[in-house]
C-alpha cells in the first residue's frame, strides 16, 4: 500500500523551530529505519490509535496541556490527565488544509464536505427543505476577457465520450490566412499566428503569443476585481428579476426587519454556490450553481419556492443579461489614471440543472466538479508559494521573466505605495534644528523625570497603540492588496462560496462528524484545535480540554510513513466498502438480488 505522505519533512509553522527528524542512531537515519524502530516499540499499536484521528495528515498540529473531566453539577474535577503521559507527549490533530497539494488528507474532507454542502442547496437535506428541488436552478461559468492572444486548444464539435481524456482533433491554434495583415508579426517582431494543434498535456497551453502584448496589469486588477464584479452581476440579475415579477403581475411581498420596520421586497431573490478555477493563463473564472427562491413574509430567512409564473427560462435569460450589462472602472492608479475595465468575458456557459438524473448536467455533476475545485489554487499555471514579501518576491518575479513571472511582477509593482512624496526641493534642510528643550519635570503619568516638552514614554506608548489598531489601507490606495495577493496573482477571494441562504455551513458538517465519531467510539475523544472540548453527549460528566500549541508535523519521517500508510489502508477499505454496497444495492434495485427481511 503506497503512502500519501510527502517523504520531504515540512518547515513549521512560522516562529516555531523546525519539525525535521530528530537526531536517531546510526542504523535508523532513513525513513524505513525510523519506521521499524517505531514498530518494534512494545506501545506502537496504542501509538498507532492514539494518531488515528491525524493519521492521513502531512503536517498535523501537535497541542500539548490537560483534559479535566468535571461534574457539571457541582464543578468538581474528577479525573485529570495531562498529555506527558500520552504516546509523544501531544495530541495530535489535523491541519485542515484545503489545498490537495499541501494536505490531500484533510483535502479529501474538505472536498467531500463542499459536495454535501453544495448538494444539499440543490436536493435538500441536512436542515435544508426537501421543496428546494422544486426551484429552478442552473449551473453558469463566467469567464474573465482576453488581456492577449494564447495558446488554445478549441475543439469545436466533441465525439469523444470523456471530455477528461479527449482525443478529438482540435482546431488549429490562431490560424490565419496568408493574406490576413495580422497573419504577420506583432509590434515586437513575434509571429502573431499559431498553426498547431495542441495536444491537451501541451505545456504551451494558456502561454501567450507575445509575453510583451500580453497585459499582465490588466489581468491582475480583474483578478483582484472579480469578487466586485461577481457581486455587481448577482445584483443586476436580481434587478432584472423583480422587474420580470413587476410586468407579470406578481406583487411585492411586505418583510419585517430586525428593527421591527416593515418593508417590500421583490417577491425573489437568488441563492448560489460559487467556486473560483484559475485558467492555464492565470485568469480566474467562477463556476456557479445559482437557485432561485422566493421570499416568505412571515419569516424572510425561510427557503421557499419561487412563484410560478417565473421559470428557469427566466433564471438563464436574466443571468445572460446581467453579464452582458455589468461593467465598472476600477478606481484611478499612477500607472493607468482612468483606471482599468472590468467586466466578464464573452464566453459564458449556462446550462439548467436536472435532477431526475437524465439532463445534461445533473444535481451530483455539478456538485462534484465545484467541490473538486475547492481544493486546487495556482497549480495549473505551475506557481506555488506561500504569501510574498519584500525578502522573497525576487525568486518569483520578473519583469523579463516569463508569464507567471511578469503576472506577480504587476502585482507588486501595480500594488507599490501610491502617496505622493514631499519633493525634496520642500524638505528641511539637514542639519535639523536641536530641539528645544525645557526645565526638567516630572510627568504625573508615569512618573519619567525629562527635560523635553512631552513625555517621551508616555509618547512611545500612545504610538505603540496607533501601530496596534487596524488601519484602512485601501481606502488610501486600493491596489494595496495586490501585494498582499502576489502569490495568488492578485485574487484574494476564497475559492469556495455560497449565500447565507444557500445551504447549510462547514461548521454544522463538521460538528454532526465530530459527534458521530464520540457516539461511535467513547474511549477516543480528542479536543478540537481550538484548545476547548465539550462532550454533549455525556450526561453526568463535562470534558475540558486546555491545550496549547506545541509544534506542526510528525517528530519523524518514519511516524509519518507509518501513520499515512495505515491512514490509506484505511481509506482503501472504506472505499472498498462503499463500492460493494453501491453493487449490492444496484443488483437489489434490477431484481438480481433478495431484499433482506
Amino acid at each position: 500500500m503506497a503512502s500519501t505522505m510527502d517523504l520531504t519533512p515540512r518547515a513549521s509553522a512560522r516562529g516555531v523551530g523546525s519539525n525535521a527528524d530528530t537526531i536517531p542512531p546510526v542504523y535508523d537515519y532513513t525513513a524505513a529505519g525510523a519506521a521499524f524502530t517505531r514498530a518494534t516499540q512494545p506501545d506502537y499499536f496504542g501509538w498507532i490509535e492514539h494518531v488515528r484521528a491525524a493519521a492521513g495528515c502531512t503536517r498535523p498540529i501537535r497541542l500539548a496541556g490537560q483534559l479535566l473531566t468535571v461534574d457539571p453539577a457541582t464543578g468538581r474535577v474528577l479525573e485529570q490527565r495531562h498529555t506527558d503521559g500520552m504516546p509523544d507527549a501531544v495530541i495530535y490533530t489535523p491541519c485542515g488544509n484545503r489545498r490537495a497539494t499541501v494536505c490531500p488528507a484533510c483535502a479529501h474532507t474538505y472536498q467531500r464536505d463542499a459536495y454535501q454542502l453544495l448538494r444539499a442547496g440543490l436536493v435538500g437535506g441536512k436542515g435544508i427543505p426537501d421543496t428546494v428541488t422544486r426551484h429552478p436552478a442552473v449551473f453558469a461559468t463566467f469567464t474573465a476577457p482576453s488581456f492577449g492572444p494564447v495558446h488554445v486548444r478549441a475543439v469545436r464539435r466533441h465525439t469523444c465520450a470523456d471530455r477528461k481524456r479527449c482525443d478529438c482533433r482540435p482546431d488549429p491554434c490562431h490560424a490565419r490566412r496568408a493574406t490576413d495583415p495580422a497573419a504577420g508579426r506583432c509590434p515586437h517582431g513575434r509571429p502573431a499566428a499559431c498553426w498547431a494543434r495542441h495536444e491537451p498535456t501541451d505545456a504551451v497551453l494558456g502561454q501567450p503569443l507575445c509575453l510583451d502584448c500580453y497585459d499582465h496589469g490588466h489581468q491582475v486588477v480583474w483578478n483582484l476585481y472579480s469578487g466586485e464584479l461577481w457581486h455587481r452581476t448577482k445584483q443586476a440579475a436580481e434587478r432584472h428579476l423583480a422587474k420580470l415579477a413587476r410586468r407579470r403581475g406578481i406583487p411585492r411581498v411586505e418583510v419585517v426587519t430586525a428593527s421591527g420596520n416593515t418593508r417590500t421586497v421583490p417577491p425573489v431573490r437568488l441563492s448560489h454556490g460559487k467556486a473560483a478555477e484559475f485558467q492555464a493563463r492565470g485568469a480566474v473564472h467562477f463556476h456557479a450553481l445559482v437557485r432561485l427562491d422566493g421570499v416568505d413574509p412571515d419569516d424572510s430567512a425561510a427557503v421557499v419556492p419561487p412563484p410560478a409564473a417565473l421559470t428557469v427560462a427566466d433564471l438563464v435569460d436574466a443571468l445572460r443579461h446581467a453579464a452582458a450589462q455589468v461593467a465598472f472602472a476600477t478606481p484611478a492608479h499612477p500607472d493607468r489614471p482612468d483606471g482599468w475595465p472590468i467586466a466578464w468575458g464573452e464566453q459564458l456557459d449556462i446550462r439548467p440543472i436536472s435532477l431526475t438524473g437524465n439532463g445534461e448536467v445533473t444535481d451530483s455533476m455539478a456538485a462534484g466538479y465545484l467541490a473538486k475545485y475547492a481544493t486546487k489554487s495556482t497549480e495549473v499555471t505551475g506557481h506555488r508559494s506561500v504569501r510574498l514579501t519584500a525578502d522573497t518576491i525576487g525568486e518569483h518575479s520578473d519583469p523579463d521573466g516569463d508569464h507567471t513571472a511578469r503576472l506577480i511582477d504587476a502585482c507588486w509593482r501595480l500594488g507599490r505605495p501610491t502617496g505622493t512624496p514631499v519633493p525634496l526641493s520642500q524638505r528641511p534642510r539637514y542639519p535639523r534644528p536641536r530641539p528645544g528643550f525645557v526645565d526638567r519635570w516630572q510627568c504625573p503619568d508615569c512618573g519619567t523625570h525629562t527635560r523635553y516638552a512631552a513625555c517621551p514614554v508616555c509618547v512611545a506608548h500612545r504610538q505603540a497603540d496607533l501601530d496596534t489598531e487596524p488601519t484602512n489601507s485601501t481606502a488610501a490606495n486600493p491596489y494595496a492588496r495586490l501585494r498582499r495577493w502576489a502569490h495568488m496573482l492578485g485574487f484574494g477571494g476564497h475559492f469556495l462560496t455560497k449565500a447565507r441562504r444557500y445551504s447549510v455551513t462547514f461548521q454544522l458538517l463538521r460538528d454532526a462528524r465530530r459527534d458521530h465519531r464520540q457516539r461511535e467510539d467513547q474511549d477516543h475523544t480528542h479536543p478540537a484545535a481550538s484548545g476547548q472540548l465539550v462532550d454533549e453527549h455525556d450526561d453526568t460528566t463535562l470534558i475540558v480540554g486546555t491545550l496549547t500549541f506545541a509544534g506542526v508535523g510528525w517528530h519523524t519521517t518514519g511516524d509519518a510513513l507509518l501513520a499515512n500508510t495505515a491512514a490509506a489502508m484505511a481509506r482503501e477499505r472504506q472505499a472498498t466498502g462503499r463500492e460493494e454496497l453501491a453493487h449490492e444495492t444496484a443488483l437489489v434495485l434490477a431484481g438480481s438480488l433478495p431484499v433482506a427481511a
